[in-house]
């Protein structure tokens, strides 16, 4: 028997663990999760792959152009580490993928910034949809809600903006620090006692 297959706590049933199955775990575990920055920098880099499939700027250049405009305009550095990962939902779920992205990060940012990066798309589409046969005003139905302002400033500032192929992205480089700060924050600690997202 090799030394982590020794090391594995072994169990049928989860109501059979016990305490100290749950502390092995949760120290087995820790070095998986401290390397969470890695594996979301990871799936970033997978954009470039995807490369400009229709668009001269690809999914990969505009993640790392949204968050340069954000970091140009003095914006949080976790707004700025939410316009670097927005879209990397795009290869997994390229209709919801303000979803997925805004899951990856909830635990790490604020309940505004999980709201932003959820419903970036519906706000997007006040820049385009009445050129592909939807309603540009699709944002209106959640005017009113606390995070309303926040989002259309992302979308207009810093996300419809960000496929300029001359402006002067600053390399991936400059965002890692930020990117790791972030994913090492305590989990859901910025969400209070409800770990809830705001609706």
């Amino acid at each position: 028997m090799s030394d982590s297959a020794a090391q594995i706590v072994r169990f049928s049933r989860l109501d059979e663990t016990t305490v100290a199955d749950w502390e092995r775990i949760e120290e087995l575990e820790r070095p998986f999760i401290a390397a969470t920055a890695d594996r979301v920098l990871s799936h970033l880099a997978a954009l470039k792959a995807d490369g400009p499939l229709s668009m001269e700027v690809g999914r990969y250049e505009h993640s790392l152009q949204t968050a340069t405009r954000a970091f140009h305009d003095g914006q949080s550095e976790e707004m700025i580490v939410a316009g670097l990962f927005h879209d990397i939902g795009d290869l997994l779920a390229p209709h919801d993928h303000g979803e997925i992205a805004a899951t990856v990060l909830k635990p790490f940012v604020t309940p505004m910034t999980y709201w932003v990066v959820r419903l970036h798309p519906i706000f997007q589409g006040y820049f385009f949809f009445d050129k592909i046969g939807h309603d540009r005003n699709a944002r209106e139905k959640f005017r009113g809600h606390s995070a309303f302002e926040s989002t259309a400033l992302f979308c207009e500032r810093y996300d419809q903006v960000a496929f300029d192929i001359h402006y002067p992205n600053l390399p991936l480089e400059t965002f890692e620090p930020m990117v790791r700060r972030v994913f090492a924050r305590e989990p859901w600690k910025l969400w209070g006692d409800t770990a809830r997202p705001i609706d």
